[in-house]
């Protein structure tokens, strides 16, 4: 590592006004978009916050819990990085799958008791986690019921949206649930490295040399990862009690807050029957079409952008723990810095680029989103320099917290692995805010009338082969280039682990390379199709 040296700070630097800058331009900022948004449902039926509420405490607890489970798949259940990833893999197939038939099992229920069902599934999942590490006890009691209790959040949280809005004041809706959502990942991403750091065995430095030693809490010892999850359970139970002041029936029209009977009567289990079959029907009848067809085949072209948010999730909290050190700040550097970016993000590129086609957006951003993995396999000494001006401070003492100073920042430098990251993970993250908004709207744009929601739906179907492949890609990538030793301890050095990045960002290439070479066939078949 290579000495770095800086000037003394003065009381109130340039690193402070610029700091102070963006925390207040930034509050103002969300305040007016959160407000924007706000004064346009004031006569939304309370159920709408509580809603919010319940979706703050599930997502931040989610997000927390979803960065320590690869962690924990493997120091507290002793799985393999490659049979860890493959877990993820089953795990990830499962949302899938239950995501889309919870629309139909609200429809059949109703909000308050589909949301009950979710609180339920999700408390036994996470007191599963908490409390066991047998590898096929937790696939039963852990994995699948929270596979199941947070697939229905998302379909739940959309059907109460569109009931608790007008027609006009939907995409309102819809768009504070957006920032609220970000919002609870960054306070999850800024938790989970909160209580690595804070249940961490420390040397007498105070350099963190095991993050999950944990604590005991009634007698029994819990790591740190279940600790995340303990915390986790905490918010469910929470949510919980919300589910009981959350009203069935409501609904908002053009006169106001309207309260329906529940109808009661009837089989439960007959309606969602029908509901199934008609459902499936209407699968088999789209999928035999040409266009849909077509459809599948750009989809399956953005799974490999996409899925560099699967290697953020599972593959980067085991790479930055063994490249940078345990404690490192990997909850921050992507958890907090990319939901956050994407808050303010999104609304300025829609602004600016409302009259430019989806398929050009989705084409543009994904060349940034894919690219940007390559800076992670850049030289760290390039930017080691770095670290001892005004932008070290605002990083690593203003934003990450790691000295209370420069003079002790410069006594003992973080390593300069942290700047290739830090960079990547922003210009990836302006890519992001760039494709991912529009691929939605792109899939409702193309959709025939009347089928969209099916082919929203039936999106997910690439992910099915795909998610079998980078599960345990990801944990075969960790293995080859940041393997640990047989006590399961990180080595002292990987000098191949920027490897990692380049076999992501080469795979996520291969999707603005191919919707640069399919642009005219895609848009020939879809002028034609639309034409009839």
């Amino acid at each position: 590592m290579s000495a770095v040296t800086a000037t003394a700070s003065p009381a109130f630097g340039l690193a402070d006004a610029i700091t102070w800058s963006f925390v207040i331009g930034g509050l103002i900022a969300l305040g007016f978009i959160i407000w924007s948004y706000v004064k346009g449902l004031r006569e939304s039926p309370r159920d709408l916050w509580l809603l919010f509420a319940y979706k703050v405490v599930e997502y931040a607890a989610y997000a927390a819990m979803n960065m320590a489970v690869i962690l924990w798949l493997t120091k507290d259940c002793g799985l393999g990085d490659v049979a860890a990833g493959t877990y993820i893999s089953v795990w990830s197939i499962c949302l899938s799958v239950m995501g889309m038939f919870a629309g139909a099992l609200v429809d059949t229920l109703g909000i308050r008791r589909t949301m009950i069902v979710s609180v339920l599934f999700l408390i036994v999942g996470r007191v599963g986690f908490s409390f066991l590490t047998n590898p096929w006890l937790i696939f039963f009691f852990a994995f699948l019921p929270q596979g199941i209790g947070f697939a229905i959040v998302g379909p739940l949280i959309s059907v109460a949206l569109k009931r608790y809005t007008t027609k006009e004041g939907a995409a309102l809706g819809f768009g504070l649930f957006y920032v609220v959502m970000n919002l609870a990942f960054a306070a999850g991403g800024w938790f989970f490295d909160w209580a690595r750091e804070f249940y961490a065995l420390k040397d007498a430095a105070g350099k963190i040399t095991d993050e999950n030693l944990g604590t005991v809490l009634m007698g029994i010892h819990f790591s740190t990862y279940q600790l995340i999850f303990l915390y986790g359970l905490a918010a469910t139970c929470f949510s919980f009690l919300l589910t009981w002041v959350i009203r069935d029936g409501v609904e908002m029209t053009e006169e106001g807050v309207r309260v329906r009977p529940v109808a009661r009567t009837g089989s439960g289990l007959a309606a969602l029957r029908g509901t199934a079959t008609e459902t499936w029907q209407t699968i088999r009848g789209t999928v035999g079409e040409k266009f849909f067809l077509i459809y599948c085949g750009l989809i399956s072209l953005t799974l490999f952008v996409r899925f560099v948010f699967f290697h953020f999730h599972y593959t980067f909290p085991k790479y930055g723990i063994r490249v940078l050190g345990e404690g490192a700040k990997i909850g921050s550097i992507y958890g907090v810095l990319n939901p956050v970016l994407v808050v303010f993000l999104v609304p300025l590129v829609a602004a600016w680029t409302k009259k430019t086609s989806s398929y050009k957006m989705m084409m543009w951003g994904s060349w940034i989103s894919a690219l940007s993995c390559f800076i992670a396999a850049m030289p760290s000494h390039w930017f080691a320099g770095l670290t001892g001006g005004v932008l070290g401070e605002l990083v690593f003492i203003k934003w990450l917290g790691m000295a209370p100073d420069m003079a002790a920042l410069l006594a003992n430098p973080p390593l300069a692995e942290y700047w290739p990251l830090v960079f990547f993970i922003l210009i990836f993250t302006i890519g992001e805010a760039i494709w991912s908004p529009r691929l939605m709207q792109f899939s409702a744009e193309i959709a025939p009338e009347g089928k969209e929601g099916t082919y929203m739906a039936l999106s997910i179907l690439p992910f099915f082969l795909a998610k079998l492949f980078v599960g345990p890609l990801s944990g075969w990538l960790l293995d080859r280039y940041t393997p640990v030793d047989a006590a399961g301890n990180a080595l002292a050095s990987y000098p191949q682990h920027h490897l990692v990045w380049v076999w992501i960002g080469a795979m996520a290439l291969i999707s603005p390379i191919g919707m640069v070479l399919l642009r005219d066939w895609f848009i020939r078949h879809t002028a034609h199709h639309e034409s009839k």
